[in-house]
C-alpha cells in the first residue's frame, strides 16, 4: 500500500489523518515537533493497525526541519505517494500588534513548509506516474481579516494552480476547508475565546473531516468543504463584497 507523510501528526486533524490512513492499509511517516507524543502514537497506531508509523520529528517553522522532512520525500526507498500539509497554529492576534516573531512562525508553518514539502514530493510523484498532495486550509480562506485567513487563501490557490499543472500526470492536489472542528487547536490561550463564542451546532468532529478530505484525494477532486453548512457559508462570503468581512473580528478556524 502507499506510504503516506502526515505533518501536525500528534494530535488533531493530522492524528485523525494517521489513523484513518493507517485503517485503511497505508503505513505512515508522522511529523510533528514532539519526539514523545510521535512516539505515542506511532506506537498506538502500530499496535492496532498492524501498520508501520514512522516517525520524523521536525520543527516545520525551521529551515532545519523543513529540510529533513524535505529529504524523507526525496527519498527513493520507501516513496511517500500522499503527503497531507496538515501542521498549523493560530495566533489569534491583529497584526498590527503581533510580534514579528509570530507572524513569520505563522507564515512559515502555513505557506514555506507546504510549498518546500510540496515541491520536494511532486517529481518523484511525476515520475512515478501516481500521487496525491492534501493540502489542509479552511474556511477562513473566505475572510480578508487576517494574516491567517491570507495563508490559508493562499492554500487554496496554491492547490488549485497545482492540479492544473499536474493533469494528466497521475498525481493530484486537493485541498480541504474546514470549518470549526474540536480538536487541541482552540485549547491556546489566544484561541480558546472560540470556544465561549461559537454555539456547539458550528463545531465539527474530526472523524468524518477527515474522511470528507481523503474522499475527496480518491475522487481527484481540487476543493472540498466537508460540512454542507460551511460549504454554503463559504459561497455566501464568495459573493458578499470583501469590505464586509474585512472588518470582522479575528477569527480562525481549523
Amino acid at each position: 500500500m502507499a506510504i503516506a507523510l502526515v505533518t501536525g501528526a500528534s494530535a488533531g486533524l493530522g492524528e485523525e489523518f494517521a489513523w484513518q490512513l493507517a485503517t485503511a492499509g497505508h503505513d505512515v511517516v508522522l511529523v510533528a515537533r514532539s519526539r514523545d507524543r510521535l512516539s505515542e502514537v506511532a506506537h498506538l497506531l502500530e499496535g492496532a493497525t498492524g501498520r508501520t508509523a514512522e516517525i520524523l520529528p521536525a520543527d516545520l517553522t525551521t529551515e532545519k526541519g523543513r529540510t529533513a522532512v524535505a529529504a524523507r520525500l526525496q527519498a527513493h526507498e520507501h516513496p511517500v505517494s500522499l503527503l497531507v500539509n496538515n501542521a498549523g497554529f493560530g495566533i489569534g492576534e491583529r497584526f498590527a500588534e503581533s510580534s514579528w516573531r509570530h507572524e513569520k512562525a505563522l507564515l512559515d508553518i502555513h505557506v514555506t513548509a507546504p510549498l518546500r514539502l510540496t515541491h520536494a514530493a511532486v517529481p518523484g510523484m511525476v515520475a512515478r506516474g501516481h500521487g496525491a498532495i492534501l493540502n489542509v486550509a479552511s474556511v477562513a480562506a473566505h475572510l480578508g481579516n487576517t494574516t491567517y485567513a491570507a495563508h490559508k487563501r493562499w492554500a487554496v490557490e496554491f492547490t488549485q494552480a497545482l492540479a492544473g499543472q499536474l493533469a494528466g500526470t497521475g498525481v493530484t492536489a486537493t485541498a480541504v476547508l474546514p470549518g470549526l472542528v474540536r480538536t487541541r487547536f482552540h485549547d491556546s490561550d489566544a484561541l480558546s475565546h472560540m470556544r465561549r463564542e461559537f454555539p456547539e451546532p458550528v463545531w465539527l468532529d474530526p472523524e468524518p473531516v477527515v474522511a470528507s478530505a481523503l474522499a475527496a484525494v480518491r475522487r481527484g477532486q481540487t476543493v472540498v468543504t466537508p460540512s454542507l453548512g460551511y460549504a454554503l457559508a463559504g459561497a455566501a462570503l464568495r459573493a458578499v463584497p470583501k469590505r464586509l468581512t474585512r472588518g470582522r473580528r479575528s477569527q480562525q478556524a481549523d
